[in-house]
């Protein structure tokens, strides 16, 4: 199997230390969407030219969601509860928020102006952070290593992009903090 992604992706990150931390057989390959060589390869396999995405013989599994999911069906690996799952959902929605943020500001835009669209991904992503401080302690999310692994991405991700204050969510810079030896998480440490 051969995963494709960015170093600084909190997205192929979350895959390669979940990979790690089962030790699957999964080869993973950087690569730099703005490189001309590394977009072609990123487009022929991947139509929404998103990463990570990954190749296993004949199969092509795009996002890091259904990677997770193939991943468990693959090696019978235990599935998320609804209400896990309900958890991810958040944690992706906030991730989604901050990279449309970070691409705006990238491309120039105030993401700090009173527009619609800026108001609406700064408003998700504190409802978001707000309620995971509440719920990363409980112990159905501390029992799910996937849950655990992608809210620490997030969190890890948007320290190094210096994305958002977290400093008010006590509970998640403890989280952070306890979750910062995991499996996997030095050698997909974004800053190296």
């Amino acid at each position: 199997m051969q995963l494709y992604g960015s170093n600084t992706s909190p997205f192929a990150r979350r895959i390669r230390m979940f990979a790690a931390l089962h030790n699957l057989p999964i080869n993973y390959q950087h690569i730099d969407i703005f490189n001309e060589q590394d977009r072609a390869t990123l487009i022929a396999h991947n139509p929404a030219r998103k990463i990570p995405f990954l190749i296993d013989n004949t199969n092509t599994i795009c996002d890091s969601g259904a990677i997770y999911r193939y991943l468990i069906s693959q090696f019978q690996l235990t599935h998320m509860s609804c209400w896990q799952e309900n958890q991810l959902t958040n944690i992706n929605a906030c991730n989604d928020s901050l990279v449309e943020l970070l691409i705006c500001e990238r491309s120039g835009f105030d993401t700090q102006a009173d527009q619609l669209f800026f108001n609406l991904q700064r408003e998700r992503v504190e409802a978001v952070l707000s309620d995971l401080n509440e719920q990363c302690v409980k112990s159905d999310f501390l029992n799910c290593d996937y849950l655990k692994i992608s809210l620490y991405c997030l969190l890890d991700w948007i320290v190094f992009r210096s994305l958002t204050d977290l400093s008010s969510f006590a509970a998640l810079v403890q989280f952070c903090e306890a979750h910062a030896n995991l499996p996997g998480s030095t050698s997909s440490d974004p800053r190296i």
